[in-house]
């Protein structure tokens, strides 16, 4: 299976970040969760989709004539169905808020399914009534112009520290989130798919009155 065969959807409803998180230690790949302070604005939603990236810079003034939502409007504007714009704005911080109603509303229409930053987002208000998944590395009121902007778009970043590049598959739930490299998704999708199998007989076991011990030397799954 080849990352534009999967049906994301499909996976959104039976995937979890805990397990895809696991099945990539198994794989070597220890540093693809974001930290703690990213967090969901809505616990209840889940995101899945494909890395489209951008790197913001801080600045500390506007040059006269400058447009300093010019790269951003661009990686907005050409957003497809299922991408996921991921902000790298080395967060947390305090003066960066990439994210925010008018982007929720102009991605949406695009077709993206969400948006990962560790930076700040504002208009939370607006952003939860639109069902929008959004994570963010906190809440503010800023507005960029004059402390930020981004840089470069669809290039390899890093957000919360884990490296992300396009086309990266991003996964989001209460948990935190998860990337995962695109050369590697195919085989972390079955491999996960699997272990839910396990981790779901497990649970039937564990319920049935079975020692957590006899359960785990059955499955192997904790």
């Amino acid at each position: 299976m080849s990352a534009a065969q999967f049906d994301l959807e499909a996976l959104k409803a039976v995937l979890y970040s805990a397990v895809l998180s696991d099945v990539l230690d198994d794989f070597g790949y220890t540093r693809q969760a974001l930290p703690p302070y990213v967090r969901p604005l809505d616990d209840s939603l889940k995101l899945m989709g494909y890395a489209r990236t951008g790197l913001f810079a801080n600045t500390y003034a506007v040059r006269e004539g400058e447009n300093p939502y010019e790269i951003e409007i661009a990686l907005i504007d050409d957003l497809k169905p299922n991408d996921v714009a991921v902000l790298g704005c080395d967060g947390p911080t305090t003066r960066i808020a990439p994210w925010g109603e008018l982007l929720t509303t102009a991605s949406g229409k695009r077709g993206a399914v969400g948006c990962v930053t560790d930076g700040l987002v504002r208009d939370v208000r607006h952003i939860r009534n639109l069902g929008f998944p959004v994570f963010h590395g906190g809440i503010g009121p800023l507005d960029t112009r004059g402390r930020g902007k981004m840089i470069a778009r669809d290039i390899a970043i890093e957000c919360g520290g884990v490296a992300v590049t396009s086309g990266d598959l991003v996964f989001g739930d209460v948990d935190g989130v998860v990337i995962i490299p695109q050369a590697i998704a195919a085989k972390v999708i079955e491999a996960a798919l699997k272990k839910v199998t396990s981790e779901n007989k497990t649970r039937e076991e564990l319920e049935n009155g079975l020692l957590l011990g006899e359960v785990y030397a059955k499955y192997g799954v904790l």
